[in-house]
């Protein structure tokens, strides 16, 4: 017998925490399908009281497809497919934090994540979402003519070679990087991608991993980067998550961005993602 499952809506712009289901269990595909929906609905959906494993959350998100492995932040020895996001107490929080969508330096960026919150901190350590199809919604008519045809660079350089990356590679850290090729790749994805499951055009261009524009250099591009990057993370476009103990996030990288908030150095948190393979944006 299928369960009865509630979505709230958590703000007008996106995000809607979706109550009873315990997603570590056999799920109908009826009831997956309601999941998925409310996914596709709202960007970014999120639970409450979950007693994962580390297999359970595995099996949970390969629902939604096939699970990478990261090419340069390492996963769990036992789980390859799990990144252990952790902060100890009195360090400052160094995994996403600014505003990104998940490896869109990838070919084939992530479709999602799915991020599971262990140890939390009493307050502090909230995640921040954004719509972008709200951001690219709000664009003047002149703007969405501009952007339509523009094709943009994504690295993963800068953030994977920044100096705090240095003892990540050196394993000194508590989430540590391998060397790959990635690392200086560069790939080129639409300023303007369609969903392709909605349909619907979002923008996809973010701080932490969009270069420049094809064929302009850096310079030339910053003016209007700049620009769409303060667009598109307005606070009219974005909720805000706010952690506790068992609790699920779930987001979709291919229309939301996301920013991990680092306001709570005296405290750990211990969180563990899996992220879902995508498909190569048009």
């Amino acid at each position: 017998m299928d369960r009865r499952i509630v979505v709230s809506p958590l703000t007008g712009s996106l995000g809607a925490v979706v109550s009873g289901i315990d997603i570590g269990k056999d799920l109908s595909n009826a009831e997956f399908d309601q999941i998925h929906q409310a996914f596709n609905d709202h960007g970014a959906i999120f639970f409450r009281d979950q007693e994962l494993t580390h297999q359970e959350q595995i099996d949970f998100a390969r629902r939604f497809g096939e699970l990478e492995v990261h090419p340069i932040v390492n996963g769990m020895e036992d789980y390859p497919e799990i990144i252990k996001v952790l902060k100890p107490a009195g360090e400052s929080a160094s995994f996403g934090t600014g505003w990104h969508s998940d490896n869109s330096f990838f070919e084939k960026p992530s479709l999602g994540s799915v991020l599971y919150g262990v140890t939390i901190p009493p307050h502090g350590g909230d995640t921040l979402f954004a719509n972008q199809y709200m951001a690219y919604d709000a664009l003047s008519e002149g703007m969405k003519a501009l952007l339509d045809g523009l094709v943009a660079v994504h690295s993963a350089g800068p953030a994977y070679t920044s100096e705090t990356a240095k003892e990540k590679y050196e394993g000194k850290t508590p989430i540590t990087y391998r060397w790959s090729d990635t690392v200086n790749e560069e790939t080129e994805h639409p300023v303007v991608r369609t969903h392709p499951e909605t349909g619907r055009k979002a923008l996809y261009v973010n701080q932490m991993f969009t270069q420049r524009f094809k064929d302009m250099t850096v310079a030339e591009s910053q003016p209007l980067l700049q620009y769409l990057y303060a667009h598109c993370t307005k606070p009219d476009f974005c909720c805000r998550f706010r952690w506790e103990p068992k609790s699920v996030a779930l987001w979709d990288n291919r229309c939301v961005q996301h920013y991990a908030i680092d306001d709570y150095r005296s405290y750990e948190r211990v969180m563990y993602r899996t992220t879902i393979m995508g498909d190569r944006p048009v």
